[in-house]
């Protein structure tokens, strides 16, 4: 602990020197919640070991009550293959097995009719096992329900005239149950009851009536299938007698012998057709070929330019050889017109006559182009007049169709209907002779793949599995209840806990005294009328005098610390006077101020010891019970104070005592008055320390009157019993004292219990560190 108030004393004084502290984490998170755990088991480990025990016995009490259960399997193969010619017949389509439909053939096996069915057969009614006459875990539990249910209590018998009754039923349906096996076809039943034999028989009949109603269900369908065919077939042959009736009818109506009479020529229609197609391709390029003709005569034949176009005219230009004749001599002129002009320039005579020349050339060109587009021209027009022509024609040839296209559908819609009529009654009447067939063949589309055979060994109770559930059961059950008590746990345990909740530091933790019988003091040792006269303190019990009985003990020890947590207070220059309290009564205040001052003045300090707890003086019963003046007789000046102080021969400690004579109503305002505020400046002035036995913050507030008296308050909390928020709710109550308060100080604190609440310092609390420098244990 003087590590912690020396921790804390460093942290107050950081603001004033201005020196940073290096700050060390106390562990990593795996290492807390490890010791946590370590702890809780150690805390808790009975509740653990009593639960699991509980429980345990529970599940062997099961087991032994419980009747065993012997489950009996069967399976069963959907969609059987059929011969080919069989599903060639058959009247039904065979559509493959999906999850859809084999969850259906899982539901008709539960269904009730199956469970009526088995229970008829094998007179289940009065099995003892489904009728509750037996004595079972199962039967007990079904008689409470009954019993705890609202409404009439009716025994119904397991059968009535229309049946076996729905309790019998369901119980018959608990017991049974069906599933695929993984992604196949296969069913797997199984049923449960309290002899193998019974079991696997059940079973069987389940499986054989499941089949036995497939069957069943096929002949129904297969039967109302070819009546209904039969019906159909009827009607389909009338209709295609009455179609083909109708057909001859409007033939012979309309002098149609067969469906090619007077066809129209759609021959004569594609060709036309085409050759428009082909008109229309040859205006289309005489169109294109005219314009390139009037292009190129927009032109000026007199400049050489408009020669650069004439070979976009196209392949009638270039083919002529009137053009290319010209064109020739063009092209010679113009190279001799370039050598001459390069020899004698562009203005001599024979250039000038040589380019005349080639102007002539250009203009007979022109007109030989001139020509072409004519004839260009006449071609486009004679495309034009034959377009019109086969337009005329197809036009005709269309409207002629006309005239017997009306009749030919006619009598093609009814050939056709006809022909419809005429084959699907065929088709029907070849299913209805394979359904007449099929009902004499008989096969079913399931099957049993093995009968079931009597379990060897029961299913229920599971003696391995009940017993490990029991105990991890336990386990975990004891474990939950240890952590919800550890957390409604909410006392003080540790240093580390009163430290981290009310923000103060833990400045000791005081061991808890074996409560020993004080030994009877001798008759000289015994306090005296002189005694009295000459105010000699009373020899305290053997738990008051322990720092001067057992100066080397843990006890003794700790209250050291508290001494020089006081002399080491950072908070004020001086700390005097110190004012010891509690929350809540009788958690160890008095004991430990009246310690304090008996190590002070063991010390050779001068120290006196004031009783402030007026209305019950238990400090002042204990040191001077036969004290007639006290505090309250000194502060209304009726007894000096050298009249009234009591003093402990073995440490010179000087003590005033608390006389009390009758109720006292204002004891607040007796501490908070003037003539007490005189009194401890006196004390002060006389006194190294003075030690005031103050009264609890909870119950009374004397103490909150006393801020102005006290230069430092401790406040001592009892081990495992104050509860946090009793202490949380005191200081809120008390701002002034929370804020004079020098730390607090765990008392009665079970030192062997420690090592299991504070993991991280379990070392610390060993006996074996103080024995090792001369101290005793606790």
């Amino acid at each position: 602990m003087l590590q912690n108030n020396l921790r804390h004393t460093d942290r107050l004084r950081l603001p004033v020197t201005g020196l940073a502290q290096p700050v060390q984490a106390d562990g990593s998170g795996i290492n807390d919640v490890i010791n946590f755990g370590i702890g809780l088991l150690r805390r808790q480990y009975l509740v653990i070991l009593v639960t699991a025990g509980l429980v345990t016995a529970a599940s062997l009490l099961y087991l032994r009550l419980a009747s065993p259960t012997y489950t009996a399997q069967v399976q069963i193969l959907l969609a059987n293959p059929k011969p080919q010619f069989v599903q060639q017949q058959s009247l039904l389509a065979e559509p493959a097995f999906d999850l859809s439909q084999i969850e259906t053939q899982l539901q008709l096996l539960r269904s009730k009719a199956t469970a009526v069915a088995v229970i008829d057969q094998l007179k289940l009614a009065d099995d003892p096992d489904f009728n509750g006459s037996g004595l079972s875990l199962q039967s007990l539990w079904e008689r409470i329900r009954s019993w705890a249910s609202p409404g009439p209590k009716k025994d119904s018998p397991p059968y009535t005239q229309t049946g076996p009754s729905d309790a019998l039923v369901d119980a018959f349906l608990n017991r049974l149950s069906a599933g695929r096996v993984g992604f196949s076809n296969v069913i797997e039943i199984s049923f449960s009851s309290s002899t193998a034999t019974r079991a696997a028989e059940i079973v069987n009949a389940v499986a054989n009536t499941y089949v036995a109603d497939q069957l069943n269900a096929k002949f129904d369908a297969n039967r109302r299938g070819t009546s209904w065919l039969q019906e159909r077939l009827r009607d389909l042959g009338d209709q295609a007698l009455a179609a083909q009736r109708a057909v001859d009818v409007y033939k012979a109506q309309n002098n149609i012998v067969s469906s090619d009479g007077k066809p129209i020529d759609e021959q004569q229609i594609t060709e036309l057709n085409s050759r428009l197609g082909a008109a229309r391709a040859q205006i289309s390029e005489a169109t294109a070929k005219l314009a390139r003709y009037e292009t190129l005569l927009a032109s000026d034949p007199t400049k050489p330019s408009s020669m650069a176009t004439l070979d976009a005219v196209g392949a009638d230009a270039m083919n002529s050889q009137i053009i290319t004749g010209l064109r020739q001599q063009y092209l010679e002129l113009t190279r001799r017109e370039a050598e001459l002009s390069a020899r004698v320039g562009r203005d001599h005579l024979a250039v000038v006559n040589i380019r005349n020349r080639a102007r002539e050339f250009r203009v007979s060109i022109f007109d030989e182009v001139k020509r072409l587009a004519e004839v260009s021209r006449s071609e486009f027009e004679l495309a034009k007049q034959r377009q019109q022509e086969i337009e005329k024609q197809l036009s005709a040839a269309v409207s002629r169709s006309r005239s017997v296209n009306s009749a030919e559908l006619t009598i093609r819609d009814l050939e056709s209907r006809a022909k419809g009529l005429r084959s699907l009654y065929e088709t029907f009447l070849q299913r209805y002779m394979g359904s007449a067939q099929q009902e004499t063949f008989s096969i079913s589309e399931t099957r049993v793949l093995f009968p079931a055979s009597p379990p060897p060994s029961k299913s229920k109770p599971k003696t391995r599995l009940v017993l490990a559930l029991g105990i991890l059961g336990g386990f975990a059950l004891g474990i939950g209840l240890a952590l919800l008590r550890d957390l409604m746990d909410r006392v003080f345990r540790t240093s580390s806990q009163v430290e981290t909740v009310l923000e103060l530091p833990c400045l000791s933790l005081v061991p808890l005294l074996p409560a020993r019988k004080s030994p009877k003091p001798p008759v000289g040792l015994q306090q005296t009328q002189d005694d009295v006269q000459q105010r000699i303190a009373s020899s305290p019990t053997a738990i008051h005098r322990t720092v001067i009985g057992m100066p080397l003990s843990r006890y003794t020890e700790a209250i050291r610390s508290i001494k020089l947590a006081i002399d080491h207070n950072p908070a004020k220059l001086s700390s005097q006077v110190i004012g010891i309290t509690s929350a809540l009564p009788n958690e160890g205040k008095t004991t430990i101020a009246a310690s304090l001052a008996q190590l002070i003045g063991h010390t050779g300090k001068k120290a006196i010891i004031v009783d402030c707890d007026l209305r019950n003086p238990s400090l002042s019963a204990i040191f001077a019970p036969k004290a007639v003046n006290g505090i309250i007789e000194v502060a209304n000046g009726s007894r000096s104070l050298a009249d009234t102080i009591w003093r402990d021969p073995t440490t010179n400690l000087a003590f005033l005592p608390a006389a009390r004579r009758g109720p006292l109503l204002h004891t607040s305002e007796i501490l908070c008055a003037d003539a007490i505020s005189k009194l401890f400046d006196r004390l002060r002035a006389d006194y190294d320390y003075v030690i005031v036995d103050l009264p609890p913050l909870t119950p009374l507030v004397d103490v909150r009157a006393t801020s102005s008296l006290i230069d430092g308050y401790i406040l001592v909390v009892e081990w495992g019993r104050t509860k946090i928020d009793v202490v949380q709710h005191a200081l809120h109550t008390a701002p002034n004292v929370h804020e004079l308060l020098i730390g607090t100080v765990l008392s009665k604190t079970d030192t062997k219990a420690m090592a299991r609440y504070d993991g991280h310092r379990s070392y610390y609390y060993h006996d074996s560190h103080y024995i090792r420098y001369g101290l005793s244990g606790s």
